[in-house]
């Protein structure tokens, strides 16, 4: 009988030491930590910018939602790429690019050159290492993989938290093109570094998911799932595409146009930044305790509650004028965001398996790209038409309880597919009698 051929540096170490799937995650959490920390201090930015360049809130804004469009669609490319060349490649080109462009940003003498430097460089760098980290930390685990998928992109939390107030304080001290510099350093200093701790696949160093000894033949073997023409052609996928790109119109509305919109009603700069920090200790927290919850009560099923979660607490934005009530909403709202972006992961993974878990995360997200390119902005030009957010806040409401309605049609699809007869979904991925399964 052959053997696996044992390697003295990569031996499966279950219950000796630590796994090697929790650094993998320690170099995803960081990469998103700078990425997304990176990124979402642009609310920061957003009134030096309006000031230096003469420019409207909803010009401005297309800033961000030409960024995010990039930084979500590349993943259509980036994961196919780190299915085949590896994640760690790409992950690192992308924060070499993040940092670029926040420097070259500090330099612009025009909005033009904003949209440019800030689009391209951040846009195009989380792009590349968004996706194949979360790909590389969906295959390190599968008991588990909810919280580690959550404890993987709870950076973006913690950096949502910790990165605008340090931005803040950079633009008062320094202005904000030497703040645009610092944090480029930041984030080729921090982002490449960690970056090194990504790993495709666990078979590499001999060992099984979750540390598990590797199955018989597993070192050759492909992992098994769908192939991405068969995943996006399940109803299971069109569900899922839907719902993100109709709840992503709003998502990230609150990331740019909170902090101008508690400056419109009086409160002061330094509190008005700290709603963002609401945001990502929210979000850091809904990353770590919704996603272990979800591997308990369904990850579906925690999905709908996510999107109505979304969807309520914006009608507490709605009817907040003050700090304390837009901070109860920032917690909340950052709680369910962060359990949505925590959860999604493992919910492709679950339908679709892991084979081209990369390559189908990443025409997913072409969902959330359009979404981001158009939402931010149109709240913003909405307020240059009617000095008021109130139109794009309930829309925002709107789509999320219709992004609920989906997963909750698609849980009831699930729950079906469960009661049928085996035979009805033998050779399938997930139970979806839609596509069998091209291994």
């Amino acid at each position: 009988m052959k053997t696996i051929p044992s390697n003295p540096t990569s031996s499966p170490s279950q219950g000796k030491g630590l796994f090697r799937g929790w650094l993998v995650v320690a170099g995803a959490f960081a990469v998103t930590f700078v990425g997304f920390g990176c990124a979402y201090t642009f609310s920061a930015f957003l009134e030096s910018l309006q000031k230096d360049f003469g420019a409207s809130r909803g010009s401005v804004s297309l800033v961000f939602s030409l960024a995010g469009f990039l930084y979500f669609g590349l993943g259509v490319l980036s994961g196919p790429l780190a299915d085949r060349w590896g994640s760690r490649r790409l992950t690192v080109a992308g924060m070499v690019l993040v940092g670029l462009g926040l420097a070259v940003a500090g330099q612009a003498q025009s909005l033009t050159q904003i949209y440019l430097a800030y689009g391209l460089g951040v846009g195009l760098g989380v792009g590349a290492s968004y996706v194949p980290v979360l790909g590389a930390v969906q295959r390190w685990f599968v008991r588990r993989r909810g919280f580690a998928s959550g404890l993987a992109v709870s950076g973006i939390g913690v950096g949502t938290l910790v990165m605008p107030p340090l931005a803040s304080l950079l633009i008062e001290t320094l202005g904000w093109r030497h703040a645009y510099l610092a944090l480029g350093g930041l984030a080729v200093v921090v982002g490449v570094g960690m970056a090194l701790l990504i790993e495709n696949d666990p078979r590499d160093r001999g060992l099984g998911p979750d540390g598990d000894p590797p199955q018989p033949l597993a070192a050759s073997a492909k992992p098994e799932g769908f192939t991405v023409r068969d995943a996006v052609r399940s109803r299971r996928f069109a569900g899922l595409y839907a719902a993100c790109l109709i709840s992503s119109f709003g998502l990230f509305v609150p990331f740019v146009h909170l902090v101008p919109y508690a400056l419109d009603h009086g409160v002061p700069n330094a509190s008005a930044v700290l709603l963002l920090g609401a945001i990502g200790v929210g979000s850091t927290a809904g990353r770590f305790f919704l996603g272990g919850l979800a591997d308990r009560m369904g990850r579906a099923q925690t999905m709908l509650l996510m999107s109505t979660g979304m969807a309520l607490s914006l009608l507490v934005w709605a009817a907040s004028s003050s700090f304390p009530g837009l901070a109860v909403f920032a917690f909340f709202y950052g709680a369910f965001y962060g359990g949505f972006v925590a959860l999604l992961p493992a919910l492709v993974m679950d339908y679709f398996g892991g084979r081209n878990i990369g390559a189908i995360i990443g025409v997913l997200y072409t969902s959330v790209a359009f979404g981001t390119l158009i939402g931010p902005a149109a709240a913003g030009f909405a307020f240059d038409i009617s000095r008021s957010y109130m139109l794009p806040i309930l829309s925002s409401v709107g789509a999320n309880l219709v992004a609920a309605g989906i997963m909750w049609a698609m849980s009831r699809m699930d729950a079906s597919a469960k009661l049928a007869p085996a035979a009805s979904t033998r050779g399938t991925v997930g139970n979806d009698p839609t596509v069998a399964r091209r291994s």
